[in-house]
């Protein structure tokens, strides 16, 4: 039975795996986020989860949430990721913990090929290169990491993807959240799944200019 810290708890993929972990899993679950009030329903219905507050650039913070947990699991986003990627390794080290899975995007690597990896660029900018800094700080680490980099989001109630590695051209242009939740949980529960790579995550046979909702 695996303990999960999830850090960004509130995050849409990060809910999609929460309820795929109580559902499917005997995990016990620490939330972390900055207001835990936003989650406490669902941690008070539930004797396998716990919310917890703080900040996610605080070292101090995450050091605490991650006593005995076996796996860090980080839905974390905005334009100080990759400050938030260098506290979650610091704490990580301080911890003793090795397992983490980060979610990023795609084109960090400038993996995205043709008229889609300009659109990419052009439409996320600094958005890129603000994941990929975090994302060269997790790789740079001694964590047994895998960094997740999805395709365009779509709330499509279906578990449809395929996997490339860092290194080969990226796929399609969209994949499901919940493809993306599955794909952690399915890490979270055999650790040894896609340890210390960064894989590209889409749906087959999305392939375009763009996404085809967008």
């Amino acid at each position: 039975m695996a303990k999960v810290l999830i850090l960004g708890a509130n995050g849409k993929i990060a809910r999609l795996a929460e309820h795929i972990l109580i559902d499917t899993t005997d995990s016990d679950l620490r939330l972390f986020l900055r207001n835990a009030g936003r989650l406490r329903d669902f941690a008070d219905s539930h004797t396998l989860v716990e919310a917890v507050e703080g900040d996610a650039t605080n070292v101090e913070d995450l050091q605490e949430s991650m006593k005995d947990v076996d796996v860090v699991y980080a839905n974390l986003a905005g334009d100080n990721i990759e400050s938030e990627a260098r506290a979650v390794v610091k704490a990580m080290h301080a911890e003793n913990k090795t397992r983490l899975i980060w979610i990023s995007t795609l084109g960090i690597y400038n993996e995205v090929p043709g008229k889609f990896g300009e659109w990419n660029n052009k439409t996320l900018g600094s958005y890129i290169t603000n994941y990929a800094a975090a994302a060269k700080v997790i790789e740079d680490s001694d964590l047994d990491y895998t960094i997740i980099r999805p395709a365009w989001l779509t709330d499509k109630p279906e578990v449809d993807y395929e996997v490339t590695q860092k290194g080969e051209d990226f796929k399609g242009t969209e994949v499901s959240r919940r493809s993306i939740a599955q794909v952690v949980v399915d890490i979270t529960q055999d650790p040894d799944k896609f340890k210390r790579e960064s894989i590209g995550i889409n749906k087959p046979n999305t392939d375009g200019d763009k996404p085809a909702w967008y």
